[in-house]
């Protein structure tokens, strides 16, 4: 065994075996334990919150809510339906000769008075005809006088026996006859004149024409292709709509009822107009009767095949008005929420008639005094506080929780140790 030199490795320090190192292990160790706390107290589960807060099992905060006092009110008893506007008069302007169309005198879709004229036909053919009557005018009077000098030369000879009696009766009857041929000659010229005059297509009524069908230089004819264009009288203006039976007779015991129509989206037209015709027999496919009202139009602002709007006042009654964002629908029927006596939110079912202008005409559930909440109502629940205020109120300022806010954080004064040396 050699007596050499022996060499030994430096012993390691046992783990923690400075004070330093094993004050430093104590430090990191209550820091994940502080941080752990902090955790859960930032998760806490719903029925460990801060006493009265929302998640402590306590009663939740009211929520502010709009309300309105409801008081009941006359309002008219409306009957709406839909109706379609149509002239007071509508009459198609149509070819009464056959020609070439020469020119048309009008803007489509503009007003035209009586009388109007609207085309003009060619008239060189119809001239001619006139012409050619006036001629035959002539040549058969002229055959009547020569007949009336043939039978007055004639009578003398007749009277004296120097003539048969059968020659002076053939003159007789020529006057006759030719007199005859004249009145059909001058039935011709006045034919004649009239299909001249149909050259010229004129505007029966005043209205506002359609759309021109046949163009310039097209060949027209009476008949069925011989329609030229449209004339509608719109002022006054007709709508025609139907009713149902039961609200026929609402409408019977109503005295003069006032008529009124609006578009689609809500915009009122022409004012008030009057019903000018019912019918006296329901339509047996629909079950409805015909009703029609009329109405001025002078600056035409209903146009004819318009679909309107049609609302009749029958009379008044005695109902609620309430916004009709505030009714609420489920599976059975129509309700708004109430504010209860406790402070809790209510549902309250109703009997919904028809709108009146934005509100609904609420006609039974209501009494006089009930405050209707009119806002937030997808989150109510039945039986929630509630927090109620009048329309145009601002709501009560809402408090930063205890404990939330920048001032309520604590700073902590422990101090990390110093790093262990080595």
């Amino acid at each position: 065994m050699s007596s050499g030199p022996f060499i030994t490795a430096p012993r390691t320090a046992a783990p923690f075996q400075s004070s330093a190192a094993r004050r430093w292990a104590i430090w990191l160790v209550a820091l994940a334990c502080a941080g752990l706390t902090g955790c859960d107290r930032g998760t806490a589960p719903a029925g460990g919150g801060a006493p009265g807060g929302p998640g402590a099992g306590g009663p939740p905060p009211a929520m502010p809510v709009t309300a309105i006092t409801v008081q009941p009110q006359r309002v008219p008893l409306l009957i709406e339906t839909v109706g379609q506007a149509e002239g007071s008069r509508e009459i198609e302007v149509r070819a009464r000769v056959t020609g070439i169309l020469e020119r048309r005198l009008f803007k489509e879709g503009e007003r035209v008075a009586a009388g109007a004229a609207l085309y003009r036909i060619e008239r060189a053919p119809f001239e001619n005809a006139l012409a050619q009557a006036r001629a035959s005018v002539a040549q058969e009077r002229a055959r009547v006088e020569q007949a009336r000098r043939e039978a007055l030369r004639l009578k003398p000879l007749a009277d004296k026996q120097a003539i048969s009696r059968r020659e002076y009766d053939d003159a007789a009857s020529a006057v006759s006859t030719t007199e005859a041929a004249l009145a059909t000659a001058q039935a011709r010229v006045r034919d004649a004149e009239l299909n001249l005059s149909y050259t010229s297509v004129t505007a029966p009524i005043a209205g506002v024409t359609g759309r021109s069908q046949r163009s310039e230089g097209a060949l027209v004819s009476p008949g069925a292709d011989g329609l030229l264009t449209t004339i509608a009288q719109t002022d006054p203006i007709w709508v025609r709509f139907a009713f149902s039976e039961a609200e026929f007779a609402r409408l019977k015991s109503g005295k003069s009822p006032e008529v009124s129509v609006s578009t689609p989206d809500g915009r009122p037209l022409a004012g008030k107009g009057r019903l000018n015709f019912a019918a006296t027999s329901v339509d047996t496919r629909l079950g409805t009767i015909a009703l029609r009202a009329e109405f001025a139009n002078p600056k035409l602002a209903i146009l004819p095949g318009q679909f309107l709007q049609a609302s009749v006042n029958v009379g008044e009654r005695d109902a609620f008005l309430v916004p009709q964002k505030a009714v609420m629908q489920n599976d059975q029927g129509k309700f708004v929420w109430t504010v209860g006596a406790d402070g809790k939110a209510t549902p309250s079912p109703v009997q919904a008639g028809e709108w009146l202008g934005t509100d609904w005409v609420i006609e039974g559930g209501l009494k006089a005094g009930d405050r209707v909440i009119v806002d937030n109502l997808i989150k109510i629940r039945p039986g929630a506080p509630v927090q109620p205020r009048a329309p145009g109120e601002k709501p009560p300022d809402a408090k930063a929780p205890d404990g939330n806010g920048p001032d309520a954080k604590k700073k902590s004064d422990a101090k990390a140790p110093d790093a262990p040396k080595r």
